[in-house]
């Protein structure tokens, strides 16, 4: 059995999240519910990384999350994750300098929506993640789009995120405000799906809420982490 290393603290709540859904799935998978899996958490400070990629300095967040990979890495992790879409902006870098192999939430997302078929993507996320082509990499080189909202819909996003979502807070208006952006957005962009660029935005849309897919990228994520923990 692999041990899994998470860095949490990216916000707690998805954190929490990630901690009990792996354990959910793993009972499931293992058909035991008093087997349970044996993993590492390194929790650190989302405040420190938002101060950092708003000064631009994303070297220093690659300091910061290598020193806290290495951590999880000597302490006897087999494999790691990030459990946030923000982080992922330095995640080549991270992985460039650790020994341990990492799983990444964005290319994990890329494969769901070619499982999909799907061509055009809206993206949701904090402003670090919208801004940044990170998350678009692997979808423009396999020949798909990504669509992010509009600049004055980012800045929106991104304040509720921090101010509410990151702090497990969920007000019906800020709900209904985001789905009017998703609503704009398959009108005017025609997008065929909504990535949940940040792993507390399932705090505040469930499945049923919209009529196009939408790809919640802390399931996508948890499900590869499951089969890498019961891998040889």
């Amino acid at each position: 059995m692999q041990k899994l290393g998470i860095i949490g603290g990216t916000g707690p709540e998805s954190t929490v999240d990630y901690y009990q859904s792996i354990i959910s799935e793993y009972q499931e998978k293992a058909g035991s519910s008093e087997d349970l899996p044996e993993l590492l958490i390194n929790s650190i400070n989302m405040y420190k990384i938002f101060a950092l990629l708003e000064n631009n300095q994303t070297e220093g967040l690659a300091d910061y999350l290598t020193e806290a990979v290495r951590m999880l890495e000597k302490a006897g992790a087999d494999f790691v994750v990030l459990t946030a879409n923000t982080s992922h902006i330095v995640f080549e870098q991270v992985q460039q300098r650790v020994e341990v192999p990492m799983i990444s939430i964005v290319e994990e997302t890329y494969n769901r929506t070619k499982e999909l078929g799907l061509e055009k993507i809206g993206l949701f996320g904090t402003k670090f993640t919208m801004e940044n082509d990170f998350f678009q990499k692997p979808f423009l080189a396999g020949g798909k789009t990504i669509v992010v909202p509009e600049p004055a819909e980012q800045q929106y996003l991104h304040e509720k995120i921090v101010s509410e979502l990151e702090k497990g807070v969920v007000e019906e208006e800020t709900k209904q405000a985001f789905l009017g952006i998703v609503a704009k957005m398959v009108e005017r962009d025609g997008i065929e799906g909504l990535i949940l660029g940040c792993t507390e935005l399932p705090l505040i849309f469930k499945p049923e809420d919209l009529a196009i897919p939408q790809l919640n990228t802390t399931e996508i994520h948890i499900k590869k982490i499951i089969e890498a923990m019961f891998s040889e």
